[in-house]
């Protein structure tokens, strides 16, 4: 079964990426990343390991 990322968590870690690559993470924009994907996996019962992975994954790797 495929896991469903709302549009906000896509945003959160699509900025983060940019940060990263940038060389200018910050700790607002990682731990605004990682609560949404906290209360995301919390909301929808499913592993926040999965969650984290399957949002880093379309983000980080879109045509994959």
């Amino acid at each position: 079964m495929a896991i469903e990322l709302t549009d906000e968590l896509i945003q959160l870690e699509a900025a983060a990426w940019a940060e990263i690559q940038a060389g200018t993470l910050t700790v607002g924009t990682a731990h605004a990343v990682q609560a949404a994907i906290t209360a995301h996996a919390k909301a929808t019962g499913e592993s926040r390991f999965e969650v984290e992975a399957e949002v880093k994954k379309r983000v980080r790797n879109p045509g994959a």
